[in-house]
């Protein structure tokens, strides 16, 4: 197996973990999401099943690019939460480094899914 597709694979679990883990710890997610989102836990679940089918789709080869894309686009809409998420911490004083680090996590996050477009 090459380096790329132990990558890929690790991509890809990483994504159906996080996506199962948002059904499995709800309120944890629910509780990062800005309230101007409105429907909390419809968006919990969608972004859930998201995670899940993108993390699914980035294994078989037909749809690994469309995946990759996909999963850049969810980044990048689930930000307004990591952002939201760093400023209740910081008003709390609750892990705030590790908040801090997730912002830029983000853009690795996103250049690693952009190598399987």
């Amino acid at each position: 197996m090459s380096t790329e597709n132990i990558s890929l694979w690790i991509m890809a679990i990483l994504y159906v973990l996080a996506g199962v883990n948002h059904f499995l710890m709800p309120r944890f997610y629910e509780s990062i999401i800005p309230p101007f989102f409105g429907n909390k836990k419809l968006i919990n679940w969608l972004s859930g099943i998201a995670e899940i089918m993108l993390g699914i789709m980035l294994l078989i080869p037909a749809y690994t690019s469309i995946a990759a894309w996909g999963v850049i686009l969810l980044l990048i809409a689930v930000f307004p939460a990591n952002i939201y998420h760093f400023i209740k911490g910081w008003r709390k004083k609750k892990m705030v480094w590790v908040l801090a680090l997730r912002l830029p996590l983000q853009f690795v996050l996103i250049w690693w899914a952009y190598t399987f477009t």
